[in-house]
C-alpha cells in the first residue's frame, strides 16, 4: 500500500518533541544524544526560531528536520522521513524549507554531519548537490 499524497509542512515546535524523537529513534543513520532531550531541543528551537520543520499527514508527523545557525554557518540535523512516506518529496521539501530560512538569515553555507559508516546517507546528500569536505576533520571535546 502506498502512502497518500496529502501532507503539509509546518514549523516544528517543542510540542512535537515526543513524536519527532520516536521518528528519529527508528530512522537509520540518526544517532541521538543528550542534546536531543526535550530541554536541549527546546533551547535549540528557541535559539533558531522558525528554522526546524515537521511534515504532517493525517495528524501524525511523518518527517522532521532540525535547522539552525551559529551566526556564521547554517546547520541541518536529523532529517528523517517515515519509510512509507519516502519518495513523495517530503525530505526535499524539509531541506528546502530549512535552506530558505538560512539563506534569509544571511547564511552563505549549510553544514551537516554524517556518520562515516552511513554510506546510504552520504549517497543521498551527494546525489542532491551537497559536497563532501574531505579536507576537514571534526574534532570535539565533551564539556559535561
Amino acid at each position: 500500500m502506498s502512502a497518500p499524497t496529502d501532507w503539509q509542512l509546518r514549523v516544528m515546535t517543542l510540542a512535537d518533541h515526543d513524536e519527532v524523537i520516536a521518528l528519529w529513534r527508528v530512522t537509520e543513520g540518526i544517532g541521538l544524544t543528550v542534546s536531543d532531550e526535550r530541554e536541549a531541543i527546546g533551547a535549540y528551537l528557541a535559539r533558531n526560531p522558525g528554522m526546524s520543520f515537521a511534515a504532517v499527514a493525517g495528524g501524525r508527523i511523518v518527517g522532521a528536520v532540525l535547522g539552525g545557525h551559529d551566526g556564521r554557518r547554517g546547520y541541518l540535523h536529523h532529517l528523517a522521513v517515515t519509510p512509507v512516506w519516502r519518495h513523495h518529496g517530503i525530505g526535499r521539501a524539509l531541506v528546502e524549507a530549512v535552506l530558505a530560512r538560512l539563506k534569509a538569515a544571511g547564511m552563505l553555507k549549510c553544514n551537516l554531519f554524517l556518520y562515516a559508516h552511513n554510506e546510504a546517507g552520504r549517497a543521498f546528500w551527494l546525489k542532491h548537490g551537497w559536497a563532501a569536505r574531505e579536507d576537514l576533520v571534526l574534532v570535539q571535546k565533551t564539556l559535561a
